[in-house]
Formats: C-alpha cells, structure tokens, sequence
C-alpha cells in the first residue's frame, strides 16, 4: 500500500512540478502570517520539499487556494503572447494528476480533485481565448473590465457594427452568412495583434478599448452562430 501511494506520489511530482520562475516559499518571520497547514495531518505546506496541491508529509491532496494565479496555475508566462501547445500540455498533465477519479477512496480528497478540476477547467478556457486572455489580464492589473462603451467614440467601427447586425437580422441567406463569418474572423485577427501589441507596450488602456472591440464581435459570433441553426 505504502509502495502504491509513493508511486502515486511520485507521478503527482512529475506532472506538477513547479516552474523555475515560481518563486521559492519563504520561511515565516515574525509577524508574518501563519504557515498554511494540511487539513489531514497538520503538518506545513511550505517548504523545498513541498509538492503543488499535495502535503510534503501525509501526501494527501489539498483544497486549491482561493484566488490562484491562474498563469501560474498553468505554468504560462503573464502575456498575452500565449504558447497554447504549452497551455495544452500543462492542462492535460494536470487533468490526469487531479481526476477525481484517483481519489475515490477518500471522499475528502475527491471533493478537493473535484475542486481542482473546475478551477483547471476555468483556467484553461480562460487563458485559450484572447478575448477572455486579455480581460483577465486587465483584471491582474487593476484595470477596471472592458466595456463596449468603451469605444462608443470610435464612429467609423459603430457604424460596421450596426451594417452586419442589419445583416444579421435579414432573412437567413447561407453566402452572406459566409461572408459575415470571414469578415468576422478577419477582425478578430487583426484586433488580437494590436491587443497583443497594445500589452506588449505596456498601453493598458489602449488594450483595454480594443478589447471592448472584441468584445463586439464576439457578441457578433454568437449572434451568427445562432442564426446558422437549422430552423
């Protein structure tokens, strides 16, 4: 039994090990707040020989933070300039690692695996998706969410907004449908380089009005997506 949970936690090591750029846990000072310990045995969690998600001591899984880097969670640099081959891998790695299905024994641990999943899930699908990608960044930043007000001023794109929602609510006709989608996706290219430069320059209110942009169209997508279903 002892061989199988080392095994088991030796593979949790393999697949969640820690990036090099995550910082190193600091021993707790005077003052400092209080070393998070392990629900099952009470030991610490800090420490060089601390395993992500898992105690150092007893090896059992445990509940993920409140509020987690989500980038970090992923192993991904904080950019909007995203790997997601890198992004892929990782989420894969850790879908196998945390499955609830590992924990059956313990109901405990099969909520917290359960927990995780879902915050995996979110993580992924939030860093896959520029749109999603960029607000969330905005969000680390303190930058207040991107709204589509927020490029009211911008006429000239209103106005190309307003021309394909007329479309849009024309009798359903499948080659102006096709080529509303490739108009729509040849913005969203085009809106995710300047978001990525926008964030690469530091300009975070400038990312900020093009992702109210890309906002629009994404609303746009979803709005074509229905229309392109069988009556």
């Amino acid at each position: 039994m002892r061989a199988a949970l080392r095994q088991h936690f030796d593979r949790a090591r393999r697949a969640l090990r820690v990036s090099e750029a995550a910082p190193r846990p600091r021993c707790v000072g005077p003052g400092s707040a209080p070393s998070p310990r392990c629900w099952s045995c009470g030991g610490a969690l800090s420490g060089v020989d601390a395993v992500p998600h898992f105690c150092p001591r007893c090896r059992a899984l445990q509940p993920p933070e409140p509020r987690p880097d989500l980038f970090r969670l992923m192993e991904c640099e904080r950019s909007f300039r995203l790997d997601a081959q890198r992004l892929q891998r990782r989420f894969r790695s850790l879908q196998r690692a945390l499955h609830p299905d590992r924990f059956g024994r313990r109901p405990q641990e099969q909520h917290y695996s359960e927990q995780h999943s879902s915050l995996i899930n979110k993580a992924y699908q939030t860093l896959l998706h520029p749109l999603s990608r960029g607000l969330y960044l905005l969000e680390l930043n303190g930058v207040e969410p991107a709204q589509e007000t927020d490029c009211d001023a911008d006429s000239e794109f209103l106005m190309e907004i307003m021309e394909i929602n007329e479309k849009l609510a024309e009798p359903k006709n499948d080659e102006i449908l096709g080529e509303i989608e490739t108009l729509i996706k040849d913005r969203q290219e085009e809106l995710t380089k300047e978001v990525t430069a926008a964030f690469e320059r530091d300009d975070l209110q400038e990312a900020k009005k093009l992702l109210a942009k890309m906002k629009y169209f994404a609303n746009l997508e979803d709005k074509l997506k229905n229309k392109k279903i069988p009556s």
